[in-house]
């Protein structure tokens, strides 16, 4: 079937549907006003599929496992993939000096997990390796670093390792020169440091899939929230507070906050940052 300017009409009700599904199974969220974002983003997929409508492909996800390929194709053009390295840094920063002696001093014996829970191509995990490495951690105790993301496409790149300049925006030169070397126009990470991150693919709407790595007492969790409703936040946070042990330290975003949310998470200042904390 050809579409005008390849862009497949949808009414008023059928969008509802697939929003709401799209929500409920993946916790982005898109109002009215955004449903020509999203429908730019769906429709060579439709198109490609050979489908009648914009209902046909509703129907299509409706009845498809969340972990279906269909599904990983979703999250994939609708994730936004917008990070760098050393970004808010005074969180990292209140991590390598506040928390990890903190944690590493009451249970000296135990290996300290930290997860990346929406990681996107891999550099916030790798910051976080990297500023671990240059305070010596990783030679004085057992540390494990767990990085995640809903989109198998991105797990797939940081998997790679690989980075464009886009990426070293905040990345002081000197760290730069030490962590990556250039291969035709492109920088690969430190296979040492590389090798310090396990990657997975996790949808945070899923608990049987983010269970595992959300009992780990430092969770980053950071500018995924923005593109969520107030609802789907809501149950990822609790999730966490649940499988996270006490005391546990949860990272969001500058621009993101849990005041909305009824929450036992308590706001304290570390350092030069705020970091939800369970007691």
């Amino acid at each position: 079937m050809q579409y005008p300017s390849e862009h497949v009409p949808i009414s008023d009700g059928t969008f509802t549907l697939l929003r709401n599904l799209i929500h409920e199974r993946i916790g982005l969220y898109y109002d009215m006003s955004r449903r020509d974002v999203l429908m730019d983003r769906l429709s060579p997929r439709i198109i490609e599929l050979g489908l009648g409508s914009s209902l046909d492909y509703y129907y299509l996800l409706k009845y498809s496992d969340t972990e279906s390929q269909e599904w990983s194709y979703v999250v994939d053009v609708l994730s936004v993939p917008e990070t760098y390295f050393w970004r808010e840094m005074d969180q990292v920063q209140a991590l390598v000096e506040y928390l990890v002696p903190k944690l590493v001093a009451a249970k000296p014996d135990s290996p300290l997990r930290i997860w990346s829970a929406a990681c996107a191509t891999g550099e916030e995990p790798l910051t976080i390796a990297m500023a671990l490495n240059e305070a010596g951690w990783f030679d004085r105790t057992a540390i494990e670093i767990n990085a995640s993301d809903a989109s198998p496409r991105a797990i797939a790149k940081a998997r790679q390792g690989l980075y464009r300049e886009r990426s070293f925006r905040s990345l002081p030169r000197t760290l730069w020169d030490r962590y990556f070397v250039e291969r035709n126009g492109v920088w690969q990470i430190s296979p040492e440091i590389h090798s310090r991150v396990r990657w997975a693919v996790a949808n945070l709407m899923a608990p049987h899939e983010i269970a595992g790595f959300a009992n780990a007492p430092i969770i980053f969790c950071r500018n995924v929230f923005l593109y969520f409703s107030q609802e789907a936040m809501s149950i990822v946070v609790h999730h966490f507070y649940h499988c996270m042990p006490a005391p546990g330290f949860l990272f969001l975003g500058a621009a993101e906050s849990l005041l909305r949310i009824n929450t036992p998470f308590e706001l304290q200042e570390i350092g030069q940052s705020f970091v939800y904390v369970k007691r």
